[in-house]
């Protein structure tokens, strides 16, 4: 898992901004294909993890850290800049040896971001909802 995310997160310096890129952030800027790709192999580490007996909640946030990933590197230019920066499979790797070296405490935090993601998106989807009813209100009453 290890070895993934240092191929997919960290293989090349790049000299002039002093970050580290992976074949995630390279293969991004290949609209649909990379992010794809990306996010399947991500899923090798939920595999790992699982076999590693990491609780439900910690694997759940692997996932939402892969979601996020795919969906926002899907964006074409700030998806390729949000790679150089997330790492979703660094953070994975991370979370699975926090997760096996102190499983309560990460179990708990992660509960606790599943349940803000939860609620971001329930204000999103209630913030979409809100702008469509404004919207049909604006045109129908003008």
């Amino acid at each position: 898992m290890r070895e993934v995310a240092r191929v997919w997160d960290d293989l090349i310096r790049i000299p002039v901004i002093g970050r580290r890129i992976g074949l995630d952030a390279i293969l991004g800027v290949v609209p649909g294909l990379g992010d794809a790709t990306g996010g399947l192999v991500a899923a090798y580490g939920l595999v790992i993890a699982t076999r590693l007996g990491v609780s439900p909640p910690v694997i759940f946030r692997m996932m939402l850290n892969i979601g996020v990933d795919t969906i926002v590197g899907a964006v074409p230019v700030l998806g390729d800049l949000f790679d150089i920066g997330w790492k979703a499979n660094s953070r994975n790797v991370a979370l699975v040896e926090r997760a096996l070296a102190e499983p309560g405490r990460v179990r708990r935090s992660s509960i606790i971001a599943l349940g803000a993601a939860l609620l971001g998106v329930v204000g999103l989807l209630a913030f979409v909802v809100w702008l469509i009813v404004t919207a049909f209100q604006a045109v129908f009453r003008g």
